[in-house]
């Protein structure tokens, strides 16, 4: 059947002059190892969405640039702005310069709305927008093409992105969150203020972030103030407008249409009345008048479709027990708190690394974030969620959340084992048989040749959705194989000992294949440190081999290949003191920019305290990072505009800085990341509660005439050894009961 496709493609293509697509298709496996899946479909569908969006972007902006856009569009089709991108040959315009929004919501709901760095609210998943301008005859008050718009997010209580805009003459506020009601709403609330007669317009756009999303038709609702858009979603007005303005494609956009025929002049739209739009541009503005040095407040609700949002519960609920952290430095602070609710908010009942583009599950993804709401005490969702690992699993053992990558299962493995030695719970039975078909699993798929010293028992070439790049035998594979086996085999011991040992003796034979594959390089690299692949050179991709270091402990923390390679990694791919990721991404990562600051950390290098205030530099005003940075217009250029896995990266890289596990010695470390900048007098430090693979901690540091560093714990068992390593200070090692000492400088700093 194959052969016959192949036979009608290339028969097809060749009779419309293109290239014989089976051609170019062999030449491209040419770059990768041979491996079963090429390239996973999910990846392919989700490509193809992204893509179908720049190819309509192509066709609906580029010629009707006298249309108000989004803040990206605003910019990247400006030649005089950096983030322009030039078009020519381009069958796609897709948003590569400022991918960046926030999401609102509720613990447990859904539904995500997402606001725009200018206040572009959208509030359906990849759905149509809501805007607001402020315009006269003169002026056009409008977020999207103005160089500044202050953004803040509140998180007391609640999680709402205020957007603010102003000169000397207009004023412009809102502030987006969702609420429950009856059902949940999101709501806009908008503050408008002009020194001259204007207009305050709020609209209904045909786009969203990524570009267009169509609206066929919208008109008045019937009885209260709003409109139905595409005949089903509603959005309701607190206040009647002056006048209601429509218009579709063919009439062109309503901010040139405003003064052409004045409002007032304006013949008004009857209730139930609607305009369509085949080309599915259609749009609407409400219009408001601002008298002259007087403020206008006008409230925007949307209901959320109550089946998709599910029940929300209240914000108290979860945050009640998460993990707090007071430090002098107060961005770190907000940063924090709002790393832990992003993981709330991106939580419902499964996990999602981002509200649009990633609104969907990895378990590479999971495994990272669950980590960090376990460290934060965030528990609430995180077994019902692991719940669904089971149901994600093939009859084969294989945890597959999309087809062609091997490290899902040492992922899924790790991270069910880490859940219950946090919480001390009894492993659930069908949680030990999904186990014990996942260590097999890994078992049957390791590469065996006898021949091939490069490669043999290693896992085989895959795909790699982390972008280290075409097909290959990357160690990441082996390295997450190698963890999930030995914690496979530690589930297994109570039950079944000849089990356990058996997945005992694959990981060390797994380790010591990788040992092996490393040690036949060496030749080759001129190089101490690990490559991404056998047949590789050290470049980029070599990010991932942190990950033994960090977080899986696989190697002790001086080890000196893993030191190598974050030390080449940091000496040629660091730019603005971040990571830079040339493949793929080709913008600075946020996560894995983490990652090497965990491994310096870890080694007791002091320089991972510059990378985290990098990081800490590169978030966007309401506390987020996008998956890649941009390296000019510090916009988002891959991936989600809102990255989960890198909040949950600060999250760790703050906890562990207090406190951390030496699992080898059974060990807490505490205060390793404590930078000499936060011991100032009377100062107090503090981080907690926690939770450890040994019980919950919390740690207070206070500055006296020396330094006290006091613990308040609940271990699971017996106590873990703990030892105090405050950078410039004497390291202090105790054990059993001990809840509180007092260190003195080192004598070298002194």
């Amino acid at each position: 059947m194959w052969f016959l496709w192949k036979f009608i493609l290339r028969r097809l293509a060749k009779a419309q002059g293109f290239l014989d697509p089976m051609v170019v298709f062999s030449n491209l496996q040419h770059f990768s190892k041979p491996s079963e899946v090429w390239v996973p479909v999910e990846l392919l569908r989700s490509g193809a969405v992204l893509q179908a969006r720049g190819l309509i972007n192509s066709q609906a902006i580029q010629n009707n640039l006298d249309w108000v856009w989004p803040f990206w569009v605003e910019r990247q089709f400006n030649p005089n702005d950096k983030a322009f991108i030039p078009r020519a040959f381009s069958l796609t315009h897709i948003n590569l310069t400022h991918r960046n929004w926030t999401a609102v919501g509720m613990p447990d709901c859904g539904e995500l709305p997402i606001v725009d760095p200018c206040g572009l609210v959208t509030p359906f998943f990849d759905g149509w927008s809501v805007d607001a301008w402020i315009i006269n005859e003169k002026n056009r008050f409008i977020p999207s093409r103005l160089d500044h718009v202050e953004q803040d997010l509140d998180i007391e209580h609640t999680f709402a992105v205020l957007s603010i805009t102003q000169s000397d003459n207009f004023f412009l506020k809102s502030r987006t969150e969702v609420l429950k009601e009856e059902d949940l709403v999101c709501t806009i609330s908008f503050n408008a203020w002009a020194s001259q007669k204007s207009w305050l317009m709020i609209c209904v756009r045909p786009y969203n972030p990524e570009g267009v999303s169509f609206i066929k038709s919208i008109g008045r609702l019937k009885g209260p103030e709003g409109w139905v858009v595409n005949n089903k979603e509603e959005v309701y007005l607190d206040k009647k407008p002056f006048r209601y303005m429509f218009s579709n494609y063919r009439g062109g956009d309503l901010c040139n249409r405003v003064f052409t025929i004045k409002p007032e002049n304006m013949p008004e739209v009857k209730a139930g009345e609607s305009i369509s739009c085949a080309v599915g541009m259609a749009t609407s503005a409400a219009l408001y008048p601002l008298i002259p040095g007087q403020q206008e407040q006008v409230s925007v609700r949307i209901p959320l479709p109550p089946k998709k949002s599910g029940i929300a519960s209240s914000w108290t609920d979860h945050m009640q027990k998460a993990c707090l952290l007071k430090v002098p430095d107060q961005q770190f602070q907000f940063l924090f708190k709002v790393a832990i609710k992003t993981m709330i908010l991106h939580s419902p009942g499964d996990i999602y690394p981002g509200p649009f583009t990633y609104k969907r599950f990895w378990f590479r993804d999971a495994a990272y974030i669950l980590q960090a709401m376990l460290a934060a005490g965030l528990l609430k969702n995180v077994e019902k969620i692991m719940d669904h690992f089971t149901s994600r699993q093939t009859p084969m053992g294989y945890f597959m959340s999309q087809d062609g990558e091997w490290d899902s299962n040492g992922q899924a493995i790790w991270a069910m084992k880490k859940f219950f030695d946090i919480t001390n719970k009894n492993i659930k039975k069908e949680w030990v048989e999904s186990i014990n078909r996942g260590a097999q699993w890994i078992e049957r798929k390791r590469h065996s040749s006898g021949n091939d010293p490069l490669h043999t028992g290693l896992l085989p070439a895959g795909f790699s959705a982390e972008h280290f790049g075409p097909s290959d035998f990357y160690y990441w594979y082996d390295f997450w194989s190698v963890a999930g086996l030995r914690d496979a085999s530690l589930v297994a011991k109570a039950e079944d000992s000849k089990l356990a040992e058996e997945f005992k003796s694959q990981a060390d034979d797994l380790l010591n294949a990788i040992e092996d594959s490393i040690t036949s390089l060496h030749s080759r690299l001129h190089h101490p440190g690990i490559p991404a692949s056998p047949s590789r050179r050290m470049d980029a991709g070599a990010i991932g081999c942190l990950v033994a270091s960090y977080p899986l402990q696989i190697y002790p923390d001086k080890d000196e290949r893993i030191l190598q390679t974050a030390k080449f990694l940091m000496d040629k791919y660091f730019l603005q003191g971040a990571f830079y990721y040339e493949i793929s991404h080709s913008g600075i990562n946020i996560y894995l920019t983490l990652h090497i600051a965990q491994v310096l950390l870890r080694a007791g290098d002091q320089k991972f305290f510059d990378i985290v205030k990098s990081v800490a530099s590169l978030a966007t005003p309401t506390g987020q990072w996008p998956e890649a940075i941009h390296p000019r217009t510090k916009g988002g250029c891959m991936g989600d505009g809102q990255h989960v896995w890198a909040s949950a990266e600060w999250v760790m890289m703050i906890r562990n800085m207090f406190v951390r596990e030496e699992q080898a010695e059974r060990m807490l470390v505490l205060c390793s990341g404590i930078p000499q900048e936060w011991i100032k007098p009377e100062e107090v430090l503090f981080l907690g509660p926690t939770q450890t693979l040994y019980g919950e901690i919390t740690v207070t540091i206070k500055v006296k005439e020396d330094i006290e560093v006091s613990w308040q714990a609940r271990w699971h068992h017996t106590a873990p050894w703990i030892e105090i390593r405050l950078p410039g200070y004497e390291p202090c090692k105790v054990g059993g009961h001990v809840t509180s000492v007092r260190i003195k400088m080192a004598e070298a700093v002194i």
